[in-house]
């Protein structure tokens, strides 16, 4: 048994085994088929496309035929009886079941459920058909049906005065205008029926209406059929009975005609200014005259010079801030008392939220229009048919700003409205930039589409109206210091559009806050600057032209010298313009970044005109002054003194001769090459690093986030999350931020490299010795260090970079000769650190190395008649191929020149000698010598290597000013500080390419040096 049942077991196991293989073969081979044979389109069906007997299933999208006797309805998506046929069931949708009427009975009751004797005749519906005046009575009073059906006349006599009403189910009193004109239910002559009133034609009411819409800006007049059908009624309504809703409807025709009227035509503005002015007995409306009791407000009069006195006369009673924890004072909060077209108050709304912005954004973004000080805009494309779809009538906005006195009383103050488009007298005088001729109104709307319908209210329009601009200005009352501010200006802009092919149609819009205050008085202040400054850069032009005549040594006043005082000017008056713009763009950035109660407000960017025009003139003549520097650089006298001597004689074979004779060993050049070398090197070296100064500031701007300073919104953070509204950027702002950045790295790297070059590390303080130490070892002074080399060379240099003007480096070996082995050079360094030899300086026991240098006329033109020699042929390039006599007469001058120096300096020449003394301080800071060198050369201590004038080294002020405003220039014109980091840094190499290259062959022509040596 136990086996048996072992096997049963075995055989249960291999047959379910068998069975779930089995299965999933079975799956395996359907199931694809199955995936496969399924699909997931069908036929596209729109309710439309269906037939008469047939319904639109709105489960399953497609056209269902219906029952028989049944046809489609009217919306298309379910089923009714034929005509003489009777509903006798009615499960909802298509799922119903008719039967044939009666012959006596054709007709069919209003419900569909009975069929009836009709007294008349029968409809297309298969309904009962009654006169006109008469009303179908199916049924007694408790419901019963009758047997047949019977048409009753409504009792129009002057018991009743009931007619017919829409329905023709029940008789209703007739309308009161009716009544009142003609004293029974119809409107027969001369009375007038007009959109379902009935006016007298006795009435001193102007009858000639004019129905058209005005689109002014296309230059076209059609009539609407939204005028037609209710301008008439409207304006008699509100005109007789004083009807609320009417004179609303009214008021919201003329604001879709823009508000344009002609005392000439009663169209829907000359209607409501007749109403206005006939009446003046019912009074104002909370004491505004020009808000007439049953109106609405829409003008501000037409009187000249109103619009003045309603903007800047009185200020709102209310306080604004950019911090606090009080909303109130930091929001402006705007609300609009909102109607539909027809004159139905709708409601009271605040504006946040998008109500008067078309383009769509997230709510954080459009409120943050109301947050006082921040500067709002936004613009977007809308395609028309989105627009026709979201407006298909015009609202109505009355817009109030809302505030809280001293007493936390609530009110509202009107907004005015500057609407462009506005004719008086067929002019557009809102376009006009003196705001005496302003008309102002009040009431505005966004989107207009049912003006411009022609003959079907239900057709598409053939014009549009679009507000594509709408702007609200915040003015601020000058000389506040608590943010007062007048009452806010709502300009809008409408535009007309010709609806032709609306599918590929779009309009733009766009919708702005701006704050503005009068720049009158900073305008003053500025010129008060410019004029002060201007003065002093004429006196100060005037003594650099001065010096330069002494420096040249010319008494004469010509051509030449007014052309200097021009380019001397022009650099003063940059500096001018610079100091100015920096500092204007400074405190706009202080003052208004940093102020809780408001006092002054960014310019708007028509008022920072002049601003970018001082920016654009002061890099025009920085540029100037840059490039005179540059000129005058590439052009300088320049000669290297080799004082080594010859140190024996050696035999020396001699050519033609077969023999030797004796000779003195020849010096070598090659310190000189190496000097020149090296001059050539610091020609373009500079106190800072321009790479480090682009990249430091463009780091600071674009990563740390300083360029959000020059948001123009109250936020002094330099960081804005991503969902938050960016505010567009002051040009002021962007120019004072990168400015005061560019001008700080520049003076922190220019401070390192003047704490680097002092020498006594032991009497500097805290963060100098930091500098010193850390700066000294990793950063090379390569001015000192030259003075240095020229002295270790046995080499001076000799300056000239004006006639009779220049500068001297003394570069004469205290140990007599350079040209030695490396032992003896160690041992002469060795002796000189430990004081074993004598000083560096010309002038015995002194230090001093560099001078600057004021020689005689006949020192010049000794000097000059020597350098013609050297450089006849134009440089050495020409002198290795030139022939043998002409190569010996250029090194026979280039020794000449050295010997004729080096005598100078030793004061061989008497008749040429010179003097050493200190400039005066007056001197020193006029920049000028006093005294002429008429018999004897000057040489003026110079312990500040003022030679690094002729280098860019030492004109490292105009150069960072030239580039600041190069970066400020490129980026007022792109709004964009990477370019600007680009294009100033690409400038800066070109420059430095082209003031290398040509200094290279002016070093090569002036000195006899090779090109070939200077790498």
């Amino acid at each position: 048994m136990a086996t048996g049942g072992r096997g049963a077991v075995v055989a249960m196991a291999a047959g379910s085994t068998l069975s779930s293989a089995s299965v999933t073969l079975f799956l395996l081979l359907v199931l694809p088929r199955v995936s496969q044979a399924q699909t997931f389109f069908f036929p596209f069906r729109q309710p439309e496309t269906c037939g008469h007997n047939q319904y639109f299933d709105i489960s399953a999208l497609s056209c269902v035929a219906c029952g028989s006797n049944q046809r489609q309805d009217a919306r298309g998506t379910s089923c009714v009886c034929l005509p003489g046929f009777q509903m006798i069931s009615n499960n909802g949708g298509p799922d119903i079941t008719c039967k044939k009427c009666p012959e006596h009975m054709k007709g069919v009751t209003e419900d569909g459920w009975n069929c009836i004797s009709c007294p008349g005749g029968l409809t297309a519906e298969g309904k009962c058909h009654c006169p006109t005046g008469h009303i179908l009575v199916e049924r007694n009073v408790n419901g019963t049906l009758l047997s047949q059906a019977t048409c009753e006349l409504c009792d129009e006599s002057e018991n009743s005065f009931t007619v017919a009403n829409a329905l023709g189910n029940r008789c209703v009193r007739c309308e009161p205008a009716f009544i009142n004109t003609s004293k029974s239910c119809a409107c027969s002559e001369p009375n007038i029926l007009t959109g379902g009133l009935c006016l007298s034609s006795t009435g001193n009411f102007p009858l000639r209406m004019i129905s058209t819409a005005r689109y002014g800006e296309l230059g076209i007049s059609f009539t609407s059929e939204w005028f037609a059908k209710y301008l008439q009624s409207s304006a008699a309504a509100c005109w007789m009975y004083g009807n609320l809703t009417s004179c609303q409807a009214l008021g919201n025709m003329c604001v879709m005609n823009m508000n344009c009227y002609d005392s000439s035509t009663f169209d829907a503005c000359g209607l409501f200014q007749f109403i206005f002015e006939n009446t003046a007995a019912l009074g104002t409306v909370h004491s505004v005259s020009f808000w007439r009791q049953n109106l609405p407000w829409l003008f501000y009069g037409d009187q000249l010079g109103l619009a003045p006195q309603i903007l800047s006369t009185t200020p709102l009673p209310t306080n604004f801030s950019f911090k606090g924890e009080n909303q109130q004072s930091t929001k402006l909060k705007f609300v609009a008392a909102s109607y539909d077209v027809k004159g139905n108050f709708l409601k009271w709304q605040t504006l946040e939220g998008g109500i008067l912005q078309l383009c769509p954004d997230t709510e954080t973004r459009l409120n943050a229009a109301y947050s006082f000080g921040t500067t709002y805009q936004q613009s977007c494309e809308i395609p028309v048919p989105k627009i026709l779809t979201d407006f298909p009538t015009p609202t109505f906005y009355d817009v109030y700003l809302e505030y809280t006195d001293e007493n936390q009383h609530q009110y509202i103050w009107a907004v005015p409205v500057l609407n462009l488009n506005l004719q008086h007298k067929k002019m557009f005088v809102n376009k006009d930039s003196s705001s005496g001729k302003w008309l102002l109104t009040r009431r505005i709307f966004l989107v207009d589409t049912l003006s411009g319908r022609e003959n079907d209210l239900g057709s598409q329009p053939r014009l549009i109206r679009v507000a594509t601009q709408i702007s609200l200005s915040i003015h601020l009352v000058p000389n506040t210091k608590n943010g007062n501010i007048y009452p806010p200006l709502i300009t809008i802009a409408y535009r007309d559009i010709d609806i032709k092919d609306p599918s590929s149609q779009s309009v733009k819009v766009s919708f702005s806050v701006t704050y503005e205050m009068d720049q009158g008085e900073a305008h003053v202040q500025t010129d008060i600057a410019l004029g002060v400054l201007g003065g002093l850069a004429v006196l100060s032009s005037l003594l650099k032209t001065a010096g330069w005549k002494r420096r040249i040594g010319s008494p004469m006043i010509d051509l030449q010298t007014v052309a200097k005082f021009l380019v001397y000017y022009a650099g003063d008056l940059a500096n001018v313009f610079f100091i100015i713009t920096v500092g204007t763009g400074l405190y706009w950035l202080i003052f208004f970044k940093a102020q809780k109660s408001v006092s002054v407000l960014l310019p708007v960017p028509a008022q920072e005109k002049r601003f970018v025009t001082y920016v654009g003139c002061g890099f025009a003549l920085k540029a100037l002054q840059f490039l005179h520097k540059l000129i005058s650089q590439i052009t300088i006298d320049i000669f290297f003194i080799d004082w080594e001597r010859p140190k024996g004689k050696v035999l020396k074979a001699v050519e033609g001769e077969g023999g030797v004779r004796s000779a003195t060993v020849p010096v070598s050049i090659w310190r000189t090459y190496f000097v020149a070398n090296e001059w050539n090197e610091i020609q373009t070296v500079r106190k800072i690093n321009p790479l480090f100064q682009v990249l430091t500031v463009l780091f600071l701007l674009e990563v740390v986030g300083f360029k959000n300073l020059a948001l123009m919104d109250s936020s002094s953070s330099l960081s804005r999350s991503p969902p938050s509204y960016i505010a567009p950027y002051s040009r002021i702002l962007r120019y004072a931020v990168s400015s005061a950045l560019w001008l700080v790295i520049g003076l922190i790297q220019r401070k390192i490299v003047k704490t680097k070059s002092y020498r006594a590390p032991l009497q500097l303080h805290g963060s100098i010795v930091f500098f010193a130490v850390f700066y000294e070892r990793f950063i090379e002074d390569k001015i000192r260090q030259f003075v240095d080399l020229c002295c270790m060379s046995n080499i001076s240099v000799f300056l000239l970079s004006h006639r009779c003007f220049g500068y001297y480096i003394h570069g004469r070996s205290v140990h007599g000769h350079a040209d030695t082995n490396m032992e003896e050079m160690n041992m002469n360094l060795k002796r000189e650190a430990e004081n074993l030899c004598s000083q560096r300086g010309l002038v015995p026991n002194t230090d001093g190395q560099t001078f600057q240098i004021a020689i005689s006329s006949q020192m010049r033109q000794h000097y000059d008649r020597i350098h013609e020699t050297l450089t006849r042929k134009n440089g050495p390039a020409r002198l290795l191929s030139s022939s043998g006599s002409t190569f010996e007469q250029s090194v026979k001058a280039y020794h000449t020149m050295n010997k004729f120096l080096g005598s100078f300096i030793d004061h061989v020449h008497k008749e040429m000698d010179y003097f050493i003394k200190d400039k005066l301080l007056l001197e020193r800071i006029l920049g000028m010598e006093f005294m002429e060198p008429m018999e004897k050369s000057i040489f003026y201590n110079d312990e500040g290597y003022s030679f690094s004038s002729v280098l860019y080294y030492g004109n490292e002020a105009t150069l960072l000013i030239y580039d600041l405003m190069f970066f400020c220039v490129v980026d007022l014109a792109c709004q964009n500080f990477i370019l600007a980091a680009f294009l100033t840094y690409l400038q800066q190499e070109i420059f430095r390419f082209i003031r290398n290259a040509v200094g290279q062959k002016n070093l090569a022509s002036k000195t006899l040096v090779d090109q070939r040596f200077l790498i």
